[in-house]
């Protein structure tokens, strides 16, 4: 199914879709071009059931959030659209799972339900079929004399884990240089300083012996991940497009170079909503990658306010 084709569908039997083109004005059979498609504000997934059916749903996922938010929740109608957008994914960038031991090192996540990144690395760890797979949560200590036993069998291991957990691992332990990615997905939920990019990653190459650090790039309200492979240069898969739109109007896309918001055309989102606008900033650079910038305040709206209110 094309963009444009869901578009359409998602315009009519969508109900928060439906009233927020509505609201704009847009008659969706007037839209020729995906460049003119209205993305929907992602803080409508904290508000209302962003969907295309009343349910029954395969999974409801949630966002970890932050003290004094509401968690975003994203239903999901069909799990197998999300295991087959996220293994072909996972494929496209880096093979086979049953390729590596996975590693993964998740406390935030794991301590909660309802995560999407959890089910997403269940489903790989077990893919990956090697005994040593598996989450490590804080044992730090069990998770280091694994790495250790990989390294000494010369096992093909990817580590993945959210920013300031690697970061605490990294800082406790020194590492025998092996065959090892690291991929980390961002954030300090808290627990750390915030840091750029080249530092953090300047720090875990340093400790890990990586000449690069990977990074995955999803979200609660997406069924499909991009991944970076270094330099913070993230790519999507083919069913996946990232357009960037002016921060002061939102209804407008800025060319490759310019800093904007990040909107998402996710293809995977079926029976939610393809068309996202986070609250991420980010360029478009030539050749179809992309770079995070940041986020925004919590006026990244601008122009939209008033009918995010009225819905």
């Amino acid at each position: 199914m094309t963009a444009l084709q869901l578009f359409r569908l998602q315009a009519v039997q969508n109900p928060v879709y439906r009233t927020y083109l509505s609201h704009l004005g847009v008659n969706p059979g007037e839209i020729g071009t995906v460049e003119e498609i209205p993305f929907l504000p992602i803080r409508f997934f904290r508000s209302h059931t962003v969907a295309v059916t009343a349910g029954p749903f395969g999974a409801v996922f949630t966002s970890s959030g932050t003290t004094g938010t509401t968690p975003s929740r994203h239903p999901v109608a069909d799990l197998s659209l999300y295991r087959e957008s996220f293994l072909n994914a996972f494929s496209l960038f880096y093979g086979d799972p049953a390729r590596y031991c996975i590693l993964a090192l998740l406390p935030s996540y794991l301590e909660r339900q309802g995560s999407s990144l959890v089910y997403m690395f269940d489903h790989l760890i077990r893919l990956s079929g090697h005994p040593q797979s598996g989450f490590y949560l804080h044992d730090h200590e069990r998770l280091h004399d694994t790495l250790r036993s990989l390294a000494a069998a010369k096992q093909k291991t990817l580590l993945f884990g959210v920013s300031f957990a690697l970061l605490d691992f990294a800082e406790k332990y020194e590492l025998p240089e092996m065959d090892l990615t690291v991929m980390e997905t961002g954030g300090m939920k808290g627990q750390r300083r915030e840091m750029v990019r080249e530092e953090l990653h300047a720090r875990l190459q340093a400790s890990f012996h990586v000449p690069a650090i990977h990074s995955e790039y999803g979200m609660t309200e997406l069924l499909s991940q991009a991944y970076s492979q270094g330099e913070g240069l993230f790519r999507t898969p083919p069913w996946m497009r990232i357009l960037i739109r002016d921060s002061y109007d939102p209804l407008s896309l800025l060319p490759a170079g310019r800093t904007g918001g990040i909107n998402i055309i996710d293809l995977a989102n079926i029976y939610s909503c393809a068309f996202i606008g986070t609250q991420d900033l980010g360029r478009l650079l030539p050749g179809g990658a992309f770079t995070v910038e940041g986020r925004f305040d919590h006026s990244e709206l601008r122009g939209c306010n008033l009918m995010v209110q009225e819905i």
